[in-house]
């Protein structure tokens, strides 16, 4: 018998305790061991040889190990699940107690409608058309279209604001030749030329309903209201697979978690657009703010830390087209999840610091970390294949009972949550709806690395551009030649290495499968469908890396 059966890793044998190999490799058992004890020279008598609890022991540590950072991150994304079930019942408790205005102005109050515009020229005499049908009195609205483009986005806003002023509007284009500040340096701009007391603010992709301002601003006879915000719909959700999902993502977070938060006393945030700013809210808020890259969240903090009010509707619909490509909808992404990170960072300790209840806090906590989780699910992507294999074994009831709970609350919570807002926007559909769900589980899973990205470069402070995000003036299901289009958004190499954890996962999933492991194959499978779907959607769009192969010549 050799050493090395009773000393080497299990991870490469799977030996059990008590079990070796003999001089032919085969497996030995406790059941004839005297007999092979008995042959063995005396160096190799049980007195020199390590005491099966000493190995088990040497063998364990490793097993352990694994196994509690894999638990320990497994944990930590079922506590951010526990969070989505507490949204849910502040939902189910608060979300019918729709907020109604104390009383209705007497004369209509003047409004700024702020456009923030850059390279948009598909999309903004949309957006110019639809401003111009809103039921509002023509004389209390003041039009800005705040133009930062480099393209000829910026005669098209000129023309239309000189064709809203033919019809008699209060209509101007800013046009800044520079983007200090980016979004938030162009409202920062506008406000020092704004009239009204009241700023609507609308992204050039918004398709604002005609009741809008009707519905939302007398809530501001209530003196202490800052916003006003209302819920997104989706110009084109059936457009593609990826606008269904978002469109999945985005119903969850405005009809459940801003319901839930804002109806129940909690911090509750702008969402950049379709919503009404009190002006003197921002001024004394300290304005628009250029240090992160999600203004909108940081202006909310500071405003709702001064004492002021705000309110969400989730009954008033504010229609928006979703990014149809993957590299759009990544960038998107990664700006939201680096700005969401960086006012972690700013507005937290202030939060603390705050006279709010300990239950307000926590819940901000929770929001403000939320994207952390990204950290997490790439730890988990390194130690799901070792626990896999090095895992102790505690027998399939220890397993259950360990793997259960941490199962419900990490990735159940997420389908119950997501049914709960289709059942509540699309009661007659809402069926159909949920079978995207598998698809959103593995579409969050494969945003991770892109996501990871954005969440350490926030952590370390690396600066970035507001990048864009592309629109091409899409409705409905109609289909457009977006390669003819001058807009793209940025690439990078992310996608090469979602496409390896692709390649990864795959393995995993095949060996579980061809080990007989089925359950563990197909709670995996998510995996590479998230990665590849990532992945392979925008390699199809980085044309650019065919520069860099040995084989591409100058010329071509």
């Amino acid at each position: 018998m050799s050493l090395e059966g009773l000393n080497y890793c299990p991870h490469r044998y799977k030996l059990r305790l008590g079990q070796g190999l003999d001089n032919q490799g085969n497996s030995w058992h406790p059941k004839g061991a005297s007999e092979h004890l008995n042959a063995l020279p005396p160096i190799y008598k049980p007195s020199n040889i390590t005491s099966p609890p000493t190995q088990f022991m040497s063998q364990g540590i490793s097993s352990w190990i694994w196994f509690g950072l894999y638990t320990a991150v497994l944990l930590g994304l079922a506590g951010y699940g526990c969070h989505r079930l507490t949204i849910l019942y502040l939902y189910f408790k608060h979300g019918k107690n729709r907020p109604m205005p104390d009383r209705e102005f007497e004369e209509m109050p003047l409004v700024t409608i702020q456009l923030p515009v850059f390279n948009e020229m598909h999309v903004v005499d949309r957006l110019l058309d639809a401003v111009a049908a809103l039921d509002y009195p023509q004389d209390k609205m003041q039009i800005q279209i705040l133009d930062d483009s480099t393209d000829e986005t910026v005669e098209i806003s000129k023309a239309g604001a000189a064709r809203l002023r033919e019809r008699g509007f209060d209509a101007e284009c800013i046009h800044r030749t520079d983007r200090t500040g980016f979004k938030a340096g162009a409202l920062e701009n506008g406000m020092k030329q704004s009239k009204g007391d009241y700023i609507l603010i609308l992204d050039a992709d918004f398709v604002p309903n005609s009741d809008l301002l009707q519905e939302t601003i007398h809530h501001f006879t209530n003196e202490k209201i800052a916003l006003v915000q209302t819920r997104w719909g989706h110009l084109n959700r059936n457009y593609n697979t990826l606008t269904r999902v978002q469109a999945l993502f985005l119903d969850g977070h405005l009809e459940l978690e801003q319901t839930a938060r804002n109806r129940s006393g909690r911090f509750f945030t702008f969402n950049g657009t379709g919503g009404i700013w009190r002006k003197s809210a921002i001024e004394d808020a300290g304005g628009w703010e250029h240090d992160t890259l999600t203004e909108d969240m940081d202006l909310s903090y500071r405003a709702q830390l001064k004492g002021w009010k705000f309110i969400f509707l989730k009954e008033v619909e504010t229609p928006a087209e979703l990014p149809v490509d993957m590299a759009g909808f990544k960038n998107q992404q990664h700006r939201w999840t680096k700005g969401s990170i960086q006012c972690c960072k700013k507005c937290l300790p202030s939060i603390w610091k705050s006279k709010y209840s300990l239950a307000i806090k926590l819940e901000a906590t929770a929001h403000l970390t939320a994207n952390y989780a990204y950290l997490l699910l790439i730890a988990l992507c390194f130690l799901i294949f070792p626990k896999n294999q090095w895992g102790p074994d505690f027998g399939p009831m220890g397993n259950l009972l360990v793997n259960a709970p941490i199962f419900f609350f990490s990735s159940m919570s997420i389908v119950f949550f997501y049914a709960v807002a289709q059942k509540s926007l699309n009661p007659k559909t809402w069926l159909r709806e949920i079978c995207y769900l598998p698809l959103l589980l593995a579409l969050g899973i494969g945003m991770a690395v892109n996501n990871a990205k954005a969440v350490i470069e926030a952590m370390v402070g690396h600066e970035t551009g507001f990048v864009r995000t592309p629109k091409y003036g899409i409705e409905g299901t109609q289909k457009q030649e977006i390669k003819k289009s001058g807009y793209k958004a940025l690439k990078s190499l992310t996608p090469i290495v979602e496409l390896l954890f692709g390649l990864f996962f795959l393995f995993v999933v095949l060996e579980a499968a061809f080990s007989g492991n089925w359950p563990s194959a197909i709670l995996l499978l998510p995996f590479p469908v998230g990665f590849f779907y990532t992945s392979l959607n925008s390699i199809g769009q980085m044309h650019y890396l065919l520069q860099f192969l040995p084989f591409r010549s100058k010329k071509n």
